[in-house]
């Protein structure tokens, strides 16, 4: 009888809750408005024939990499930061060895990892879900070939510093470190500056949620021409479609359209945050367009608070399920008009739940 390998038969099954979902959208870290106009304005022009050729990668790569300020051989486009993930588990991880992360964090690095044969160590963040550096470096073996880690991290929204992150890289020189930047923009912070420091670093950025093209599935992941090369023979030809590749150049060029998107997002989480704080509920700063809170010790709790939300229009996400996020919520940020109907489903929610005997920020 066939059989999958070993190490697939462990992999766990990733079920995104997507059915079911009416109301405004804050449980995804999806952009709230959509996309650029510009975008929309260039989707409107295709035609079947544009349609029935197979995409060209290359000249969009060119773009993108002029301007990231990077050279087209450092550069990747991939079909979202998952293939990117993907890809580098395929090129360096096999059976034995080692890839480190750190928990909690994006599930689906583990979920890779453990696809290709590895085994995966997780270090615990700190208490307040600092990045535990001392920690990491202190698992970091002659077997490890892999680590992974968000920056800002999802579902907390802290960062590492970067000097963490390069004593990291350079002390695992023979691992590649994957930097995934998913949430850079609202952070403002990237180590794609320093690349050149350590061949091993790769940088992971995503348009899906500050550009809004979550449904064209584009990443890019960017590193070392060398070893970038060796990343391209994994790589299927066509991994990123033609609708894709063509709106990409449009919402580059829309930097005002991300600029605006941005700086509501900033707005918001600092609203949502002080709303947290009046209501005494203990959340954590963030530096995503989102924001993990605390609303009891329980699954029970953040269930029941997902619930109240829902009958309120506002969809948001529970993560009890995380390490060390027990009884949390988190809640995406988007427009000033999305976060005003959100804060009045909040309080709301708070008082009919009781929850303002909390603990405040962390």
């Amino acid at each position: 009888m066939l059989s999958p390998r070993a190490a697939i038969r462990s992999v766990p099954a990733y079920h995104p809750p997507l059915a079911g979902r009416e109301g405004l959208r804050l449980d995804f870290n999806e952009n709230t408005v959509g996309c650029s106009p510009r975008v929309l304005a260039r989707l409107r022009t295709f035609t079947g024939e544009d349609l029935a050729r197979y995409p060209e990668r290359e000249p969009v790569e060119r773009k993108l990499a002029e301007f990231l300020g990077v050279s087209p051989s450092e550069l990747l486009l991939t079909n979202g930061v998952d293939e990117a993930i993907h890809l580098l588990c395929q090129t360096y991880l096999g059976p034995g060895d080692e890839a480190l992360i750190v928990q909690p964090t994006y599930s689906m690095y583990r979920n890779y990892m453990t696809a290709a044969g590895a085994n995966v160590l997780s270090v615990s963040s700190g208490p307040d879900f600092e990045f535990p550096v001392q920690d990491l470096l202190a698992c970091v073996s002659p077997r490890t070939r892999l680590i992974a880690v968000a920056n800002p991290n999802n579902p907390t929204g802290t960062v590492a510093a970067q000097q963490d992150l390069l004593s990291i890289a350079r002390s695992a020189a023979e691992a590649a470190l994957l930097v995934d930047e998913a949430y850079f923009e609202f952070y403002g912070e990237s180590l794609l500056s320093t690349r050149g420091e350590c061949p091993n670093l790769f940088v992971a950025r995503t348009f899906s949620k500050t550009y809004g093209m979550a449904g064209l599935r584009v990443g890019v992941l960017v590193g070392d021409a060398e070893q970038m090369a060796t990343v391209r023979r994994v790589a299927s030809p066509y991994n990123v479609n033609a609708v894709a590749l063509a709106c990409l150049p449009e919402a580059l060029a829309d930097q005002d359209y991300v600029r605006e998107y941005v700086s509501e997002v900033r707005d918001s989480r600092s609203r949502l945050e002080q709303a947290l704080q009046e209501c005494c509920i203990r959340f954590w700063p963030s530096q995503a367009n989102f924001v993990l809170l605390r609303v009891g010790s329980t699954h029970v709790l953040s269930s029941a608070f997902v619930d109240c939300m829902r009958q309120r229009g506002i969809l948001v996400r529970d993560r009890s399920g995380d390490h060390g996020c027990e009884g949390c919520v988190r809640i995406t940020v988007g427009s000033r008009e999305h976060t005003d109907r959100l804060l009045v489903a909040l309080h709301e929610s708070v008082e009919e739940l009781g929850l303002t005997q909390g603990a405040t920020r962390a």
